[in-house]
C-alpha cells in the first residue's frame, strides 16, 4: 500500500500543478479581458455594446451616407445639365467693327456689333451712321449665318466673333 499512497501522493501533486497552471492561466486571461475590454471601451465609447454592435450600427450609418450621398450626387447632376442647357444660349461669341457706312471720312462712327452663343447663333446690331441721320438695324443669325443677307461688315463682325476676335475690328477702308 505504500506504493499506491506514493502514487496517489504524485497523482495529487500533480493535479495540483496542473490546477495552479491553470489558476495561473485563468488570471492572464482575465487581464488580457479586461485589456480588451478597456480598448473596446476607449474605441466604441459605451461599455453596454460589444464590437459587433458597434461594427453594424457604422454598417448601418455608412449605407445611410452613402444613400445620402447618391441622392446629392443625382441632384446635382440635374442641376448641372439644366445649367449646361442655360449656357448653351448665352453669348459666347462677341465682336465689333467700326467702318464708314457712307465713306465720309468721318470718322468711323458706324458699328457693327455680334452677340453669338455657343451653337454661333443670336444676333447682329448695325448702327449706321449719317451727318444727319442715325439708323439702327437687328439681324438674326442662325449657325454663323443671317436669316436675311448681312452686310459685308455684320458678317465681317459674325465671322470675327466666332474666330474669338475680340477686340474692335475696325474696318480702315
Amino acid at each position: 500500500m505504500n506504493s499506491l499512497n506514493g502514487n496517489a501522493a504524485l497523482i495529487a501533486l500533480i493535479a495540483c500543478a496542473i490546477a495552479i497552471a491553470a489558476l495561473a492561466g485563468v488570471a492572464v486571461a482575465l487581464v488580457m479581458l479586461r485589456r480588451l475590454r478597456r480598448d473596446q471601451t476607449l474605441l466604441i465609447g459605451d461599455k453596454e455594446r460589444d464590437i459587433a454592435g458597434h461594427a453594424a450600427d457604422l454598417e448601418r450609418q455608412f449605407v445611410a451616407l452613402h444613400d445620402h450621398l447618391i441622392d446629392i450626387a443625382t441632384r446635382l447632376d440635374a442641376r448641372v445639365a439644366i445649367a449646361e442647357k442655360r449656357l448653351d444660349g448665352a453669348v459666347t461669341h462677341r465682336g465689333v467693327v467700326r467702318y464708314d457706312a457712307y465713306n465720309e471720312l468721318s470718322g468711323h462712327q458706324s458699328v457693327s456689333i455680334a452677340l453669338l452663343d455657343s451653337h454661333r447663333s443670336g444676333i447682329v446690331i448695325s448702327s449706321i451712321q449719317h451727318r444727319d441721320q442715325t439708323r439702327f438695324y437687328v439681324r438674326q443669325v442662325e449657325r454663323g449665318k443671317g436669316t436675311v443677307e448681312l452686310s459685308p461688315e455684320e458678317q465681317e463682325v459674325v465671322d470675327g466673333a466666332i474666330a474669338g476676335e475680340l477686340l474692335d475690328l475696325v474696318d480702315l477702308r
